[in-house]
């Protein structure tokens, strides 16, 4: 490095700069250029000084370059961070926490022993973060043929029955080719009700997709079996009823499903603001309608066309499900009479004769009400009720329930025929009461 030195002469009263070359000065950095030209002219003879003044450089660097047989660039041995054992984890776990370096900093010093300091996570991640944006901006969407593929999923949203505070949950089922949907809400996501969605979602397309498209919901999948997601043996023999092909999202990898999740976007911007609803049945009622009327017709912001129409191409290449009867009334449960002569179905209980305690009784399925029957007769039919922990109890299924008899009487000595009489059967408490009173 030069420094700029100036120095005054009394006799003329001028200052004048003169180049002056720091005695600690680093060896200068050369290119391969001035390294053969060093190396040509003290070929020729020049001395290591006369070759400084002529090319302007320090005498040390002239003389490295002499020494140097073949030119190599200048490098730097690079600094150990204390970051770089965690640069691994970073990668992986940035996307996961929405690239967030303050939650990054909490898990590394809480959970991995990092000692540094805030702002050196948030440089590490900022490369990342824009990375992420790039691939984002640049990604090609994933477009599928007519019929192909399907893309299903839940959205919530809060709301009032009249003046009742609920949280409807809504399933959304999107075509992927139109982007034609159906929807339905409900009060809970239970499997029962993500089936039928299914099933009517199935009949108001008139047919069905290859493949569906779920993330990990816990109605399909209910956990992992070496090392691969388990489906819920419940809904895999309903996918195997229908013969659809249950695809899973790649864990933290929800945009894979994006056409769905902008439909329920739609969904919850478009038709939620301002409704007001009496009940359940009036929320899909107006659903219904706004399909129908409203999201079949705009046209949509990335096909630029109107999904009713799309679908006119892609109805022909569903398959039909007219003809295949449902799932959920071909579906027999056996289920053992508990001591209270009820049967638990999908977490409500109803009631059977108490005669059938501790037998089994098989259970479908038929339009909006349980038929129980025990030994092919039916003993029980019940409104299926919404929720959990309902109780449908019919009381002339209990022991204490008045009810004819019919007893026949001994012929009489005369010759007569036999006739039958009615003996009214009383409920025992009626005797215990009349014994109290005596």
């Amino acid at each position: 490095m030069e420094e700029e030195v100036r120095s005054s002469r009394g006799m003329a009263g001028q200052v004048g700069t003169v180049s002056v070359r720091s005695a600690d000065t680093e060896e200068g950095v050369i290119g391969q250029q001035q390294w053969q030209a060093i190396r040509e002219r003290h070929a020729e003879g020049q001395s290591i000084s006369a070759i400084a003044r002529d090319l302007d450089l320090d005498r040390k660097t002239v003389r490295s370059a002499v020494r140097q047989a073949v030119w190599a660039p200048y490098s730097r041995e690079p600094r150990r961070r204390e970051l770089d054992s965690h640069l691994d984890w970073l990668r992986e776990r940035a996307p996961q926490v929405n690239y967030s370096a303050r939650i990054l900093h909490q898990e590394l010093t809480s959970q991995r022993g990092f000692e540094g300091c805030y702002e050196t996570v948030k440089v590490a991640v900022r490369p990342l973060r824009a990375a992420a944006s790039l691939a984002a901006l640049t990604q090609r969407r994933f477009e599928t043929a007519p019929g192909e593929q399907a893309q299903v999923d839940w959205g919530q949203w809060k709301t009032r029955f009249g003046e009742v505070p609920v949280v409807v949950h809504v399933l959304v089922m999107t075509l992927g080719y139109s982007r034609r949907a159906y929807c339905e809400g409900f009060l809970n996501e239970q499997i029962a009700n993500v089936l039928a969605a299914h099933e009517r979602a199935f009949a108001y397309f008139g047919g069905r997709c290859e493949t569906l498209l779920y993330d990990r919901m816990r109605t399909v999948v209910i956990g992992t079996e070496d090392g691969k997601p388990k489906l819920n043996q419940t809904f895999e023999s309903f996918a195997k009823h229908w013969g659809f092909t249950p695809r899973l999202c790649r864990p933290y990898r929800a945009k894979t499903k994006g056409k769905v999740e902008s439909g329920v976007k739609y969904v919850k911007r478009n038709f939620a603001p301002g409704r007001t609803f009496r009940d359940l049945d009036d929320l899909n009622d107006q659903l219904l309608t706004w399909l129908a009327n409203v999201s079949d017709l705009r046209v949509h912001g990335t096909t630029h066309e109107r999904p009713i129409d799309r679908f006119a191409a892609e109805a022909a290449a569903l398959v039909p499900t007219a003809n295949q009867p449902s799932f959920l009334e071909a579906m027999v449960r056996d289920r053992v009479v508990a001591e209270d002569w009820l049967v638990t179905i999908d977490c409500n209980r109803y009631s059977v004769p108490f005669q059938l305690i501790g037998q089994t009784v098989q259970v479908v399925r038929q339009g909006a009400e349980w038929v129980i029957r025990h030994r092919g007769e039916v003993v029980a039919t019940h409104q299926i009720q919404a929720g959990r922990a309902k109780l449908c109890v019919d009381v002339s299924h209990g022991p204490c329930a008045r009810r004819p008899a019919v007893v026949p009487t001994e012929a009489r000595r005369d010759g007569g025929d036999a006739r039958q009489i009615e003996v009214e059967v009383r409920d025992l408490e009626i005797y215990e009461q009349l014994a109290e009173v005596a």
